[in-house]
């Protein structure tokens, strides 16, 4: 989770208020030092600047992680590419070396006139197996040479195409190391800011991190809750067993996790593949209504699916929040949700 929750004013907070209102203006009616409204603390903007800064990485690594996965993909495509290529050049020499052969032979037996030859033959017969033999050959040698023609002209395509996804890995690359950057200049930013803070200030919002009022690595009450099937609950344990792990953006773990990479290593555990990134896994399987979720679900959150967490029954999730909050439960509801997705 990267925002924290504003708590909305109780009625008996909004009266509290009120009446200490009337109790200012008795006060300066008799003279008394007014009692002043409680100002807003004045660094509270430097926190929100940090939430901001960190949703923000978060969206950046989410866009790190589509780079990267994309130019895994690439690489993995041009490795498979360079070897057809290879394979098919091996047998192309093959078939010159073929065709080679048949076209030296004919040339040092030379070219007779089949009439001429068969009039010199002594054994007629014999004479035309030899060239009904020849005549095969003949036709299987064209049909050799079509075969290189094709092999050539395959290889000539196959080679354009590596060289175009060459070319598009090249700027996959790009993206990653451009996405990496803005990812750790947020961070950056963000720390320069907590670090601006007090003492006492700044270890405050590391607890508020680490909460266990809003974010919990202790068991909460999940009686009742049931996976759908075998796979989500081996998920809903593997996500479990990274409760307390720490933040570690672009990783799928096992050490440390970023909010989709735990949701891949968690289904991975369970023998499922997901897709890297958090707005792929919005669409990883079935989407349901929130009040029907069930433990393992996927739920993303914001309007860009920028976060995703595992629904664990109770009305809580677990997630990787942000850089500085391990591994925890949260509520399902602790920011806006985009999608509930059964895998």
């Amino acid at each position: 989770m990267v925002s924290h929750s504003r708590l909305v004013p109780s009625g008996f907070d909004r009266g509290a208020a009120a009446a200490l209102g009337v109790l200012s203006a008795a006060a300066a009616a008799l003279g008394a030092i007014p009692v002043q409204p409680a100002a807003a603390a004045p660094h509270d903007d430097t926190r929100a600047e940090v939430d901001r800064l960190y949703e923000e990485a978060e969206q950046a690594t989410e866009a790190y992680n589509k780079a990267d996965e994309r130019a895994d993909k690439l690489r993995d495509q041009v490795g498979t590419a360079q070897d057809s290529i290879a394979r098919q050049q091996d047998r192309i020499n093959a078939m010159r070396e073929s065709l080679g052969s048949l076209a030296g032979a004919q040339y040092r037996s030379g070219a007779v006139d089949p009439s001429i030859a068969l009039l010199f033959s002594d054994d007629p017969d014999d004479y035309l197996d030899t060239a009904a033999a020849l005549d095969r050959i003949s036709a299987h040698q064209a049909g050799e040479l079509h075969d290189l023609q094709q092999a050539m002209r395959d290889l000539s395509q196959n080679r354009a195409e590596a060289s175009d996804k060459l070319t598009e890995l090249e700027k996959s690359r790009k993206a990653v190391a451009q996405h990496k950057r803005a990812v750790e200049a947020k961070l950056a930013a963000a720390r320069r800011l907590l670090n601006s803070l007090p003492d006492e200030e700044r270890a405050e919002f590391d607890r508020g991190s680490r909460s266990t009022a809003s974010g919990r690595t202790d068991m909460p009450d999940l009686s009742g809750a049931v996976a759908p099937n075998g796979r989500a609950a081996a998920a809903v344990a593997a996500a479990r067993s990274a409760l307390g792990k720490p933040y570690v953006w672009g990783s799928t773990g096992p050490h440390g996790f970023d909010c989709s990479g735990l949701m891949v290593w968690s289904y991975g555990q369970a023998g499922v593949g997901l897709p890297r990134t958090s707005q792929a896994q919005r669409y990883a399987g079935t989407q349901v209504p929130l009040s029907q979720a069930q433990p393992g679900d996927l739920v993303t959150y914001r309007p860009d699916a920028s976060h995703v967490g595992m629904y664990v029954g109770n009305g809580q999730v677990i997630h990787a929040p942000y850089p500085g909050a391990p591994v925890r439960y949260d509520p399902v509801g602790m920011m806006p949700i985009a999608s509930v997705t059964r895998p």
